[in-house]
């Protein structure tokens, strides 16, 4: 009896036109007290995301409760109509995208990680600060390499990596290391906008099969637009010095260079696989994974003396190390990709869990038609699509994102690029506005600050207008309607 109670309350409170719809019909309950209360529980689980920097509450946890709240609702509205099969399917949809988004992403962060590991990142780091560049050589430089790294590698870790040679280089020029730093993060964002690896949000883009992947390269332009305006402004402000060249030289670590060649190996198989064949992804992602494992295998054997001994055990019997440890990099640690794999963003992976079963929840309840049709119907596609950009300075662009391709607005493949470029670039706006910029303020903390990135927001702002106007330039043929 007891599990009848809730099902039997929501017929009881169900407004009569909810309850004389057809049960195997999508029902609109943007009106029914269900809807306000799924609205009223995403919002706060999304500000307590917001809050995770004061309550030190991790992100994932609030939209993980958040969903199963909101679907337990929607289910149970469906449930008191006879109808038990619809939630179910919208559900197991929404959980098939969020898997193809999840293998791919856990696989791209064990590469990193495995790269992280053979000290690829570190080696590229002490390149850059011992060779005794000027200020202003490094700045450009760290923005150029932020813009054609992230394209490939995640904007985050491309952002930490550079911004830690600024700081290397830039003590005592606390103003070089701010202008630097934004650049870094700005260039970083602009170069995930054209790939559709940069960025989650172009990665959910091409899985939808919106467009195909070589339709990105459309966007390089404005994106380097709204890259190069804003540093070109910041640089008249970088000092004239010539700081003294670091001594430190890490060397990548043994199997660093072949590993580096296979996840681009992957990345091209996974496009060619969904380009020839329109397979998912995730599954020339994975089969990447699969062969990283065994290329880890084969570079642990070869890493074993002739008795099966690792080189390091074969050193302490020869007296050449004690056993306290060694941080040579000639040394052959064993490689263990499992570790890698356990060492992925999973508070990151679940947080996309949380947020595509919520929107998807809302999706469900009708409010993103209504949405569709106030932005896109009401605004237009440009206004709209524009609007996405600067809102996703405040709200993380991923649930934007999600919720704009849940949508799904009948628009040309020009609009599909700027809401893609929007997107990805308008974090920028603000230090906040994408996970490079909150990164990189906890590397740099008391110096590359929000406020400090705040006094450069009408630079960016500028760039952002002005590749807005550039794509409607350059890519005008795609404006035509398909």
């Amino acid at each position: 009896m007891r599990t009848l109670f809730v099902p039997a309350l929501l017929v009881l409170l169900a407004p009569a036109s909810v309850l004389a719809a057809e049960a195997a019909a999508t029902i609109d309950l943007t009106s029914h007290w269900v809807g306000f209360a799924a609205i009223a529980v995403f919002l706060v689980a999304y500000a307590l995301v917001i809050a995770e920097e004061w309550l030190h509450l991790r992100k994932s946890i609030p939209v993980l409760l958040g969903a199963v709240i909101i679907w337990i609702m929607i289910g149970g509205v469906y449930a008191s109509l006879g109808d038990t099969e619809t939630v179910g399917r919208v559900v197991r949809h929404n959980l098939v995208e969020y898997a193809e988004l999840f293998l791919f992403l856990l696989v791209a962060m064990t590469f990193i990680n495995t790269l992280d590991e053979r000290d690829v990142f570190n080696a590229l780091r002490g390149y850059l600060v011992s060779r005794g560049w000027s200020l202003r050589t490094l700045f450009w430089l760290t923005g150029l390499l932020a813009f054609f790294i992230s394209p490939v590698a995640d904007n985050m870790t491309t952002a930490l990596v550079m911004s830690s040679v600024a700081m290397a280089v830039g003590r005592g020029h606390p103003g070089f290391i701010v202008v630097s730093c934004i650049n870094i993060v700005v260039a970083a964002n602009a170069g995930g906008a054209w790939s559709p690896f940069g960025d989650i949000t172009t990665l959910m883009v091409w899985q939808k099969g919106v467009f195909p992947a070589h339709e990105f390269l459309a966007l390089l332009v404005p994106s380097i637009v709204s890259w190069l305006i804003p540093a070109l402004i910041m640089s008249f402000t970088v000092p004239r010095a010539n700081p003294e060249p670091l001594n430190v030289k890490p060397e990548i670590r043994h199997g660093g260079i072949v590993i580096l060649c296979l996840f681009i190996a992957t990345i091209a198989f996974t496009v060619t696989l969904h380009a020839w064949l329109h397979l998912p992804p995730a599954l020339g992602m994975m089969g990447g994974l699969g062969a990283l494992m065994l290329v880890s295998y084969i570079l642990n054997r070869i890493g074993k003396g002739r008795h099966g001994k690792t080189l390091r055990n074969t050193m302490m019997e020869q007296g050449g190390i004690s056993d306290t440890g060694s941080s040579d990099p000639h040394e052959r640690r064993r490689l263990n990709t499992f570790n890698q794999l356990a060492r992925s963003e999973w508070d990151t992976l679940l947080f996309f869990y949380g947020i595509i079963l919520c929107v998807g929840g809302l999706g469900t309840l009708g409010y993103l038609s209504v949405g569709s049709q106030l932005l896109y119907g009401e605004l237009g596609a440009t206004t709209a699509n524009v609007l996405v950009g600067v809102v996703s300075a405040v709200i993380d662009n991923i649930p934007v994102m999600f919720a704009v391709l849940s949508m799904y607005p009948e628009m040309s493949d020009g609009q599909w690029l700027l809401v893609t470029l929007t997107a990805g670039i308008g974090g920028s706006l603000l230090s906040i506005g994408s996970a490079a910029g909150v990164a990189v303020m906890g590397q740099a903390r008391g110096v590359y600050t929000f406020f400090a990135h705040l006094r450069w927001t009408w630079a960016i702002a500028l760039g952002y207008a002005i590749s807005i106007a550039v794509h409607f330039w350059v890519n005008h043929a795609y404006f035509q309607m398909r």
